[in-house]
């Protein structure tokens, strides 16, 4: 009776091709279904009622799945159009456009594995760069691996808001980051008497006992100093319940972080960015650009224009992120001067390369090309940048 009753629901109108693993589960309601039938030996009234709510619940069933398809369709369309979209938009032959055997010097690998070290040492990745110190040859000195072991310390500490390894380091240093100008003892200080307010009144009297501390910084941060101690008059009520909510706010412990590394990198001697992280960044804005020229000599058949693989046909605009120095362009020769060629300044204050100048030079005589004045040019100065 069940078979010829719910047969061809099941066989023919509910399965979806492919759908082995819901076949197999209606298989076991099938099976759960005939084994309540024989064992209870349900009645025809109770049996109509089961042939109801089964066929019911195979409807939702079989919806759902329909649903779960007609989904999986979209989604596995646009899916399948990323390989597509990869192979179209990425060249993985970048050859073209890097010099060739750049790395083939036994002085350039070690300047590369050392480069990669310091980058793993500022990442707290100690291990990896001892593998890589072991595997490459490369020696490195303690004196230079040890500020990092400190500071990678003193950050993962930081981060799990303990604040006395970065005090003591403060501390120790105060001088040194007075020099500098740095705000980085004070917002510690600060930090950590916000901590103490946000244990409620309990911790009222340690928070005025903490708050001797601020007394060395009272010229220079008063106004912070007024807030926080203004702030104690809530604290029966909550910090959180008043006007000085904003002090508890979480995104001050990724502000000191970022204050601490760049204040500790500074008195270290170190870029607050890893230089290798900066120059892959920037190879990475780059290296469509370069794609997109070789592409353009290929298509007009200029392959004399771009030469030589240590120079960049045109200038790439990295951002002001990657601005680390002054860089001045001769405008006579409109070339970027270098050590060979320095900018020298003129009587007048007009600066131009050496070779231009050499070049403008006339029986001894130079004529500014900017204003009308003469003069010699052995006066011309050298200016360091």
């Amino acid at each position: 009776m069940f078979e010829s009753d719910f047969g061809s629901d099941f066989s023919s109108d509910f399965v979806i091709p492919g759908n082995h693993l819901l076949t197999h589960w209606l298989d076991l309601i099938i099976a759960i279904f005939h084994h309540t039938v024989s064992t209870l030996g349900v009645q025809d009234a109770d049996l109509s009622v089961l042939h109801q709510t089964m066929a019911q619940c195979c409807k939702e069933i079989k919806e759902t799945v329909q649903m779960l398809a007609s989904r999986h369709k979209d989604i596995h369309g646009s899916v399948s159009k990323v390989g597509k979209a990869v192979d179209r938009n990425f060249d993985a032959e970048v050859s073209a456009v890097v010099a060739e055997n750049v790395w083939d010097s036994p002085e350039r690998q070690k300047y590369l594995s050392e480069t990669i070290v310091e980058h793993l040492y500022r990442q707290g990745m100690l291990s990896v760069a001892e593998d890589l110190c072991q595997e490459s040859g490369v020696v490195i000195d303690m004196s230079m691996k040890q500020p990092f072991l400190e500071l990678n310390r003193i950050l993962e500490a930081l981060r799990t808001q303990d604040l006395r390894p970065a005090l003591e380091w403060a501390v120790t240093n105060r001088q040194r980051l007075l020099d500098l100008n740095s705000t980085l003892e004070f917002k510690l200080h600060r930090l950590y008497f916000i901590s103490l307010l946000n244990g409620g009144i309990s911790k009222q009297q340690e928070a005025l006992q903490y708050a001797r501390h601020f007394q060395p910084f009272a010229s220079q941060h008063q106004r912070d100093i007024q807030i926080l101690m203004g702030s104690l008059v809530y604290l029966r009520h909550g910090i959180e319940n008043s006007p000085y909510r904003n002090l508890l706010e979480t995104d001050q412990w990724a502000e000191i972080c970022n204050i601490f590394t760049r204040d500790a990198c500074a008195l270290l001697g170190l870029s607050v960015e890893s230089p290798l992280s900066v120059s892959f960044a920037s190879g990475c804005m780059a290296l469509p650009v370069l794609m997109n020229i070789k592409q353009v000599i290929e298509q007009r058949q200029c392959s004399g224009v771009w030469t030589h693989k240590d120079e960049l046909p045109i200038e790439i605009d990295l951002g002001k992120k990657c601005w680390y120095h002054s860089v001045f362009a001769c405008p006579i020769l409109r070339q970027q001067t270098s050590e060979s060629n320095p900018p020298m300044k003129l009587i007048c204050g007009h600066v131009i390369s050496r070779d231009a100048l050499n070049k403008l030079t006339n029986a001894g005589k130079l004529k500014c090309p900017y204003c009308p004045m003469e003069q010699n040019p052995s006066d011309a100065k050298q200016i360091f940048f």
